[in-house]
């Protein structure tokens, strides 16, 4: 699969909300598009500081962190097209999108694939093109999201499609849940170099207050117990900490899931 990468003249920004979200805002000289705006505030802030027009809002699922700040922001710019999930439950939608579908957003040059990914919530989903996925609170940094509506066998599935993306695919997740979900991983994972570096690192990236994110589909392949759960090492470890071994892979995905929800 050959990378149609992101254009030198957008650039992707995260805009801090609440204590750990990130709205991404995708931007060129002129024109923005975010995604999962939660809060409006910070976002009208970013658009009047850089002189930006809001040219799309794209959701990636229900939830409130996630969708909050679309009434503000469709009043201030009426008409501007807010694509998510179907099924009518998010106020404001304008465009609903499902697995397959085509995003073009032209002020950008931007063509997305909508990815499903229940788990997380059933309707969850994710828009992948240019070399970056962005992936609401499916996958994070070293974790992914909680099962709220989803089964464990939905979501490995969900996880799933992601690792099948390029490994140079840039990940932009929407919370900085970085260092609690590494903590966790090196419990599962203890004798793992590339977690522990990467554990380095992320301590050093907040201790200077920036981000740890965005991430990539190679890094995660290498430290992320959830996209690791089909391994030999880490359902060794899950019976050590179980007391018994899973029957298969989506049991031993079930099984980190519930470690990490416990830890």
């Amino acid at each position: 699969m050959t990378q149609d990468f992101m254009p030198e003249e957008v650039s992707v920004f995260p805009i801090p909300a609440f204590t750990d979200n990130y709205i991404w805002c995708l931007h060129n000289a002129s024109h923005a598009v975010v995604v999962d705006p939660g809060d409006a505030q910070p976002v009208m802030a970013f658009l009047k500081q850089h002189s930006l027009s809001l040219a799309a809002i794209l959701i990636t699922h229900h939830h409130h962190d996630h969708t909050g700040g679309i009434a503000r922001l469709v009043s201030a710019n009426p008409n501007v097209p807010v694509i998510g999930p179907r099924g009518n439950h998010i106020r404001g939608i304008t465009k609903s999108v499902s697995q397959g579908d085509t995003v073009h957003l032209p002020v950008l040059s931007l063509t997305f694939s909508v990815i499903e990914t229940p788990g997380h919530t059933l309707d969850h989903i994710a828009f992948y093109g240019h070399g970056a996925l962005f992936c609401g609170d499916t996958l994070f940094s070293a974790g992914c999201g909680r099962l709220f509506e989803g089964s464990p066998e939905q979501m490995l599935h969900s996880l799933n499609k992601f690792k099948r993306l390029p490994d140079d695919t840039i990940v932009y997740c929407t919370h900085e849940y970085t260092q609690a979900n590494v903590a966790f991983a090196k419990a599962v994972e203890p004798d793992n170099a590339e977690l522990q570096a990467y554990s380095d690192w992320a301590d050093a990236q907040r201790n200077n207050d920036n981000p740890t994110l965005p991430t990539d589909i190679k890094t995660q392949k290498a430290i992320n117990p959830f996209l690791r759960s089909h391994l030999s090492g880490i359902q060794e470890s899950l019976a050590s900490h179980w007391g018994k071994s899973p029957v298969n892979d989506v049991d031993a995905f079930a099984g980190v899931r519930r470690w990490k929800d416990e830890f």
